[in-house]
C-alpha cells in the first residue's frame, strides 16, 4: 500500500501504471474517498470535543441547581450523540471504501521496464545456451515419464481432479534432487534456510500483494480465515510483520515449500503434462534491503544470478526476459523471467522469476529497520524462484534424453541420485 500523499503528488503516474497492468481503479475516486474519510473525522472529532465541553457544564448545573437545571444541555448532548452515531457510520464507510481502493493502488514500474500488454511483448535480456538437436524423434516428458515409470497423471487425475499428478521412483528422485541442490546453493552463499507454515492468514496475503486481486488463485480452508500459500514469498516475508529489523547487510532468506494454486482463468492453457499444476514444490529466495534503489537493482541481479546458476549446472538452455508493464503484478517495480528451453513446446517455457518490489509489502506489513540517522525506514524487498518442481522435470527430462529412451543425470544432481549418470529403461525393476 503507497503512502496517500505520494500518491496525491503523483496522481497522473499512478493512473498510468494501473491501466498498463491492467487494474480497474480510478484515481480521483480514490482521492474523493480520502477527502470525504478526512472531513469526516474532522466533523466528528468536532463533535466529540463539543460533547466534551458540555459534560462538565452539565455536571456543574446538576451540583448547584438539581437534575432539571441541566435538561436543555442534556437535549444538546444527546442530539450531539445521535450525529456522532450517524457520522461515524459514514466515516466507516468511507473507510472500508477507501482502503478498498487504496489495496488496488499499484507499484510504480521501474525506468527500463518494456511497455506492453502481454507476456508476448516481453523482451530478451540474454540467452544462454544452445538447445539440443536430435537425430531422432524425441520424446516429451510424459512419454519419458510412462517410459520411466516417473510419472502418472491419469491416477493423478483419477485421485484429485485436472492438473494432478503422481511422481514415483527416479521421478521422486529428481524432483527432490533439483530442490536440494537449490538449497545447497543459497546456503552456500549466506541464505538462512526456514520450514515455513502452508497456511497462512489473509492478513498474510494482503501484506504480501496476493490480495485482493489474486484472491482467485488462492484455496481457502473450510470454515478458516486461512489460506493454502502458491507460494513461500508470503510466510518468509511475513516472518518480519510488524518488525523493526536490523539492517547493516541485507536480510536473505530461502524456503522449500509445497505450493497451491487453483489456476483459475487457464482453462485450455498448457494443459498437457506438468507444466500447470494445482499442487508443486517450489524453493524460494526474499531479500530484505535497506530503502535504496542501487542496493535494489543490485541484489535484484544476484538472486536471478543464482538461478541462472541453477540452471547451468542443470546443463539446460535458457533466456533471461525483462517482463513487460502489462505482463507484471500489482505489487512489482521490476521484474525479469527465465524460461527454459523445452523440445515438446519448441519453445522456452517459464521456470524462474526475480520481482523487485521496494516498499510496497514492507508498508502493508509494517516492516521497518533504522536508517543511519536512527530514523524509522520502509525495507524494501526481493524474490525470486530459485526453482520449481515438477515444472523443472520438463526441460530436464527433455533435454537431456537419449534416443533410446535413457535420460542422462547432470553431474550436479549425481549425488542426490545415488551416483546414477544416466536414467534406463532397464534401470526398472518388474
Amino acid at each position: 500500500m503507497l503512502d496517500i500523499k505520494w500518491i496525491r503528488e503523483h496522481q497522473e503516474q499512478v493512473q498510468t501504471v494501473a491501466e498498463e497492468k491492467g487494474i480497474a481503479l480510478s484515481v480521483p475516486e480514490l482521492l474523493r474517498w480520502d477527502d470525504q474519510r478526512r472531513a469526516l473525522l474532522q466533523e466528528t472529532e468536532r463533535l466529540r470535543q463539543e460533547r466534551n465541553r458540555l459534560t462538565p457544564q452539565i455536571e456543574a448545573l446538576i451540583r448547584e441547581q438539581g437534575p432539571e437545571a441541566a435538561d436543555a444541555l442534556k437535549n444538546e448532548v444527546k442530539q450531539l450523540n445521535r450525529r456522532l452515531n450517524g457520522l461515524e457510520k459514514e466515516r466507516d464507510e468511507a473507510e472500508q471504501e477507501y482502503r478498498r481502493l487504496m489495496l488496488l493502488v499499484p507499484n510504480p514500474v521501474s525506468p527500463d521496464t518494456p511497455k506492453g500488454r502481454s507476456d508476448l511483448d516481453n523482451v530478451e535480456v540474454k540467452r544462454v545456451g544452445e538447445p539440443p538437436t536430435f537425430e531422432f524423434t524425441p520424446r516429451d516428458h510424459v512419454a519419458l515419464g510412462e517410459l520411466h515409470r516417473m510419472i502418472d497423471i491419469p491416477r493423478g487425475v483419477k485421485t484429485a481432479g485436472t492438473r494432478n499428478y503422481y511422481l514415483s521412483g527416479a521421478g521422486v528422485l529428481l524432483h527432490r534432487a533439483v530442490q536440494q541442490l537449490a538449497m545447497d546453493l543459497l546456503a552456500a552463499k549466506g541464505f538462512t534456510l526456514l520450514e515455513v507454515p502452508l497456511m497462512v492468514r489473509a492478513e498474510a496475503l494482503v501484506n504480501t500483494g496476493f490480495f485482493p486481486l489474486g484472491a482467485d488463485q488462492t484455496y481457502r480452508m473450510a470454515e478458516d480465515d486461512r489460506w493454502l500459500v502458491g507460494t513461500a514469498e508470503v510466510p518468509l516475508v511475513a516472518y518480519y510483520d510488524r518488525e523493526i529489523v536490523d539492517l547493516p547487510q541485507p536480510i536473505k532468506l530461502a524456503a522449500a515449500s509445497l505450493c497451491f494454486r487453483s489456476e483459475v482463468g487457464s482453462a485450455g492453457r498448457d494443459v498437457h503434462g506438468l507444466y500447470r499444476v494445482h499442487q508443486f514444490s517450489k524453493v524460494e529466495q526474499v531479500v530484505l534491503c535497506e530503502n535504496s534503489l542501487e542496493l535494489s537493482e543490485q541484489l535484484f541481479q544476484e538472486i536471478t544470478q543464482n538461478a541462472e546458476e541453477l540452471l547451468q549446472l542443470l546443463e539446460l538452455p535458457y533466456r533471461v526476459m525483462a517482463v513487460c508493464t502489462g505482463d507484471m503484478s500489482q505489487k512489482t517495480y521490476k521484474q525479469y523471467d527465465i524460461e527454459t528451453w523445452m523440445p515438446s513446446r519448441s519453445a522456452y517455457g517459464e521456470t524462474h522469476s526475480s520481482s523487485q518490489l521496494l516498499d510496497f509489502q514492507a508498508r502493508r506489513s509494517n516492516i521497518r529497520f533504522k536508517d543511519r540517522d536512527g530514523k524509522l525506514q520502509f525495507c524494501y524487498t526481493l524474490n525470486n524462484t530459485m526453482v520449481a518442481s515438477p515444472r523443472i522435470l520438463i526441460p530436464l527430462l527433455e533435454n537431456h534424453q537419449e534416443e533410446d529412451g535413457s535420460i542422462r543425470i547432470p553431474q550436479a544432481l549425481r549425488k542426490y541420485m545415488n551416483g546414477l549418470k544416466r536414467l534406463t529403461p532397464s534401470n526398472l525393476k518388474e
